[in-house]
């Protein structure tokens, strides 16, 4: 079992910036496709951001462009970095980790852009 822990949320001022961090419990961390979802208010969760084992990344378009993911094989995390961050951006982001078809999750971590 994969644990996943986020850290990073918190309020931010709309146009700012945040950083979001997935730290996983795993020895083969770099086998995972990690990504980043967000469900927002009244909302079904959604996709956010990918970064496969390859290193290959994917980003919304909804929010390409201020969003960036990556990861770091040595300290097992991935992150996703928030800039210039909109209202429609607040929400409660989730880190995922999937291998082989098996999903594993993390928490959540809020974040609320202030106006």
């Amino acid at each position: 079992q994969v644990q996943l822990v986020e850290s990073g949320g918190g309020v931010v001022p709309a146009g700012g910036s945040l950083t979001l961090t997935c730290a996983a419990s795993t020895r083969i961390f770099s086998a995972y496709d990690m990504s980043w979802y967000r469900q927002i208010a009244g909302k079904s969760r959604e996709l956010v951001a990918s970064i496969g084992s390859n290193g290959r990344t994917n980003v919304d378009p909804s929010v390409g462009g201020r969003f960036t993911i990556w990861r770091d094989n040595g300290k097992n995390t991935a992150t996703l970095e928030m800039d210039n961050v909109k209202a429609e951006d607040t929400g409660t982001y989730t880190c995922n980790a999937r291998l082989r078809g098996v999903n594993h999750w993390g928490q959540g971590t809020q974040v609320t852009v202030s106006s």
